[in-house]
């Protein structure tokens, strides 16, 4: 028997590194991808966030508005109105501000001489103000109606 010789040639020769370089090309594109991705969850993580304090803050200024409505503070002209000190709401760094203000612009309800005799009802504005964490305000503004003597401050 003879003996057959096999030739092996070496095809490590003829690449010369091009495996390398592919490889690091693609891993590359793979680590940019990632910090791109890590990146953009960053910033949705930071607009969630903030979505959720302007909304403490409106709530906060609802609340304000509910307060008033539930317990006036007494009348008085939009001249004299002061704000009252800021409330904290418990178990939250929310607070909220109120202003209560009766409107002359509006007078009172019904005029003198009506059907309910010595009461009126005047009408006034509520501006409550809320605040929560990184910034967050929200303003509202309600009207309502406040049932008092004939001669009040309007």
């Amino acid at each position: 028997m003879s003996a057959t010789k096999f030739r092996v040639t070496s095809t490590a020769a003829s690449q010369r590194g091009a495996a390398l370089v592919v490889g690091l090309v693609l891993l590359m594109v793979l680590t940019v991808l990632a910090i791109s991705g890590m990146n953009t969850s960053t910033v949705e993580l930071q607009m969630a966030g903030n979505m959720q304090f302007s909304q403490n803050a409106f709530q906060a200024a609802e609340t304000g508005i509910e307060v008033e409505i539930a317990q006036p503070g007494p009348l008085v002209s939009a001249a004299e109105a002061l704000p009252r000190s800021a409330v904290t709401i418990p178990n939250t760094e929310d607070t909220y501000q109120i202003l209560a203000a009766c409107s002359p612009d509006n007078g009172k309800t019904p005029a003198v001489g009506g059907s309910i005799g010595e009461y009126a009802a005047y009408h006034t504005d509520v501006r409550s103000t809320g605040r929560s964490a990184r910034g967050s305000r929200s303003v509202h503004i309600q009207s309502h109606y406040v049932v008092g003597p004939d001669s009040g401050p309007c």
